[in-house]
């Protein structure tokens, strides 16, 4: 998987990068045909202090893009957060996309 990470109004650290890729090692996990994914960590000067940093994760699947976006007076919560919003979806892209239907008749 390619994981290529911008930022805005912050430089992106080695333990940033080492941190947003094991958490999504946990997604590869789960589901390994993702082409390609693309974080955007942003600081903002947002009036709530809780909604100043921001993560954004776009998962590029074959056929289908899931996005989610988090935020936390932390970054490291709001990168903890998006990428347990984009595991549910994830799951939920691959249940879908598996054959549960099965034909009782040839049991």
């Amino acid at each position: 998987m390619n994981l290529k990470i911008n930022s805005r109004h912050l430089e992106v650290t080695p333990a940033m990068r080492t941190h947003l890729e094991a958490g999504m090692a946990k997604i590869r996990k789960h589901f390994d045909h993702v082409i390609d994914a693309s974080a955007f960590l942003i600081v903002d000067n947002a009036k709530e202090k809780e909604l100043r940093q921001s993560a954004e994760i776009t998962i590029h699947l074959k056929g289908k893009d899931l996005f989610a976006e988090a935020h936390n007076a932390d970054l490291y919560h709001a990168m903890d957060a998006v990428v347990d919003k984009l595991e549910r979806q994830v799951v939920k892209h691959k249940e879908k996309i598996q054959d549960h239907h099965h034909d009782k008749r040839f049991e």
